[in-house]
């Protein structure tokens, strides 16, 4: 019996991703934004739908229930560490370059950048491995479309 026990625990999980693993990821990343200035700007909350469109090949439904399930793991997240894990996992460096033009698209949507949101944004960077200069160039590419 416990032979059988030890061999339970000791047998190597299967790797096989959750599904819509990265789009939740990318959704509680984008809501941890969206939260950072303690202000939820409904322009925010519609730019980060926006961007989960654009970058997701989703149905409307599935949209709104990444968006829900993504700012509920980002409400009770104690760190980034999981969500940046599985994008650094899941994504190439040029699709995690897209999320962090999110991050700024998100951070400008209400014309206003926060110093909470820069922090936030440069956290999730570091997290990441995005180069500084990506890190400056998404934020320059964003603050200007």
């Amino acid at each position: 019996m416990l032979k059988s026990i030890l061999q339970f625990f000791s047998a190597s999980p299967k790797d096989e991703p959750a599904p819509h693993q990265l789009e939740i990821a990318t959704a509680a990343l984008l809501s941890e934004v969206v939260r950072a200035d303690s202000l939820s700007d409904e322009r925010e909350l519609a730019k980060l739908r926006e961007l989960i469109r654009q970058n997701f090949d989703l149905t409307e439904e599935d949209v709104e229930n990444i968006v829900r399930v993504g700012e509920k793991r980002s409400e009770e997240a104690v760190d980034l560490v999981q969500f940046t894990k599985a994008l650094n996992k899941g994504m190439s460096a040029q699709g995690k370059e897209q999320v962090m033009k999110g991050l700024w698209e998100i951070a400008f949507a209400d014309s206003t950048l926060s110093p909470d949101e820069e922090y936030i944004i440069r956290k999730i960077a570091d997290l990441l491995y995005i180069p500084h200069s990506s890190f400056i160039k998404t934020k320059l590419d964003a603050g200007s479309a």
